[in-house]
């Protein structure tokens, strides 16, 4: 293949990863509430492209969760599930804590400023009650925690479960008691690190998470709990 040949396809995937980006975008900010059609004809008007980057991205965001594909009706923005918060936060509460174990002892005081910038971020986003940043914030500060973990899967399962619980985690942030508590819980979690209390800002990684867990599932179903697998 010849180096002119191979550029079309690389413009293609990166084509099909921008309308990703920006749809996964409009799902979490609730451009397209849970439940509304997304049809292909009318996305590649609207983002002037033909059929085939639109199918792409509408099975990428498929595969994380936030869209389904209904035969005979097409990509549908998934509604938001009790057994998906559970099966996240299952996830997190396992994974989430072992990366800091392995992350932690080799911090330096330049990871630690950068937690801290991304916390100071946060608490600005939250005061300004950004949206649109909270999320990512959360996820930038969880992944810098687990910046020197030597489990590069581990690490790519954790920033896909991150995306999939940012819609949730933005609903769990809506009232002003749940941003109190991230920022205070996040602060914390820079002190322990600080401190080299590995053990202990592990546990208390894995209470912060099912903290957010609980929380969603009343915000999300009034207060009830979806049947649970153990661990």
């Amino acid at each position: 293949m010849t180096e002119a040949g191979m550029k079309v396809p690389l413009k293609h995937r990166t084509l099909s990863a921008a309308i990703v980006d920006q749809l996964r975008q409009a799902i979490l900010d609730g451009t397209y509430p849970a439940g509304s059609q997304l049809r292909q004809d009318a996305l590649g008007e609207a983002y002037g492209v033909s059929r085939i980057p639109v199918r792409e991205a509408l099975f990428q965001l498929e595969a994380e969760g936030l869209v389904r594909i209904v035969p005979q009706k097409g990509a549908i923005v998934s509604e938001l599930s009790l057994d998906e918060i559970n099966d996240v936060f299952d996830l997190r509460g396992i994974l989430e804590p072992r990366l800091l174990a392995q992350s932690a002892p080799a911090f330096t005081a330049k990871d630690l400023e950068g937690l801290d910038d991304i916390q100071k971020r946060f608490e600005k986003a939250i005061k300004a009650r950004n949206v649109s940043e909270w999320g990512q914030l959360n996820a930038d500060f969880h992944m810098a925690l687990y910046a020197h973990a030597r489990q590069p899967r581990t690490r790519a399962i954790v920033v896909a479960l991150l995306q999939t619980s940012d819609r949730y985690t933005r609903l769990q942030l809506s009232n002003t008691k749940a941003m109190g508590i991230a920022e205070k819980e996040h602060a914390h979690l820079i002190a322990l690190c600080r401190a080299q209390k590995v053990d202990e800002a592990c546990r208390y990684l894995e209470r912060h998470i099912e903290a957010v867990r609980a929380d969603l599932l009343k915000v999300v179903g009034g207060g009830a709990m979806a049947p649970r697998t153990g661990r």
